[in-house]
């Protein structure tokens, strides 16, 4: 139940791939028969994805090494090339570090970057939004879905106010993208991060859409590949198994989406009614249907992991990409909790196969283990150890 740190790929996609590892791995560069098939192969992909979040053309699609690289595109490429119209560029509180990190380098590099605040829930403060956006914004990012809370944000009201004053709309779907419908062309996005891993397909390949007429500094150079802007040999193999990723997620969607949205709602009552200090994160309703993210107060989140993990039950307690550190999500302090409060959190995101059985095998244990782990804490009020 860890399925936003990495899935499987499936199978079928697998299969699609193989073909360009086996036999046709021809460079698309090449003048040859070889490398023309490669380079069918990549036209045809850049269809595929462009479909899936409604592209106005498949020569839109740029395709990259993953989420984290689309994201330091969008960002210092929008930054370089947009330089002396203005300095300024905005986001929220609670977006992952691939667009976080390249902000506070570019506040290093004589940029003004303003995070801005969430509600409780995490929905970005629009009132904020449209305050700090002047004549010197040149960008805003803002995450269509946060990975950590589930909670989706008004990306259509986000892209009207940013629109308005002739800003540019990056937004972040990688763990929107595949779960819930996104429309480009009718949400007005100018650029968007697509992750072909969060969709069941290879890791190391993702895209960046860029709209038509949206100008961007390529932040790898070299042989000019993806219209100039993302150089280096495509990785074929890869890039056409994203793109059945992105066939699947398509055709599969609503379905898969309507199961795990009620194996989710019903895991979120499972973990939070039978258990006294137990909240969800994020918004009730406005979220993914993969995302379960709760809290239990005077308990440690990597105490609740270690015992599932005992079990057989692999959760997180917040983004993989900053499980490293061990000081509290961000994200969760940016919705107003403590840092003792954010510390006793768990992540659950659900894959194509979970089950019934697995939902119900996490709520008959987790009572015990979170009683059991409020006994060991100091901090536990009697009243919860009896």
């Amino acid at each position: 139940m860890d399925n936003s740190a990495g899935k499987p790929v499936d199978p079928r996609i697998i299969e699609e791939m193989l073909t360009y590892m086996k036999s046709s791995f021809g460079n698309p560069s090449s003048l040859h028969t070889m490398g023309q098939e490669s380079k069918k192969a990549l036209a045809k992909s850049r269809e595929k994805v462009a479909k899936l979040v409604n592209a106005e053309n498949p020569e839109t699609i740029l395709f990259t090494s993953g989420a984290t690289e689309s994201n330091n595109l969008a960002i210092k490429g929008i930054a370089a090339r947009n330089k002396k119209r203005g300095t300024k560029i905005l986001t929220s509180r609670i977006e992952h570090m691939s667009i976080v990190n390249p902000c506070k380098l570019m506040m290093r590099n004589g940029f003004q970057v303003v995070f801005l605040p969430v509600d409780k829930f995490g929905i970005v403060d629009l009132d904020k939004l449209e305050t700090e956006l002047d004549d010197n914004t040149i960008l805003v990012s803002i995450v269509y879905a946060n990975s950590e809370i589930g909670t989706i944000e008004p990306i259509k009201e986000i892209s009207k106010i940013v629109h308005e004053k002739q800003g540019c709309f990056h937004v972040d779907a990688t763990a929107a993208c595949g779960q819930i419908p996104i429309d480009v062309q009718a949400e007005n996005i100018d650029l968007l991060t697509i992750s072909s891993n969060d969709m069941y397909g290879p890791r190391g390949v993702a895209a960046l859409y860029v709209k038509k007429g949206t100008s961007i500094e390529p932040i790898i150079q070299g042989g000019g590949q993806e219209r100039g802007l993302r150089s280096g040999t495509e990785n074929v193999a890869g890039i056409v198994g994203f793109a059945k990723a992105a066939e699947i997620a398509g055709d599969e969607m609503s379905q898969n989406s309507d199961r795990m949205t009620r194996l989710r709602d019903d895991l979120i009552k499972g973990l939070i009614d039978p258990i006294p200090e137990a909240y969800l994160n994020g918004h009730p309703t406005r979220r993914l249907p993969d995302n379960v993210s709760v809290r239990y107060s005077y308990i440690e989140g990597e105490s609740i992991l270690l015992s599932l993990d005992i079990m057989g039950i692999f959760a997180s307690s917040g983004s993989a990409c900053a499980a490293k550190t061990l000081q509290p999500s961000h994200v969760l302090l940016a919705l107003g909790l403590k840092p003792e409060e954010a510390h006793g959190s768990l992540m659950l995101t659900l894959g194509r196969d979970d089950t019934q059985e697995d939902v119900d095998k996490l709520k008959s244990v987790m009572p015990d283990i979170v009683k059991r782990l409020r006994v060991m804490s100091p901090l536990t009020p009697k009243e919860l150890t009896s």
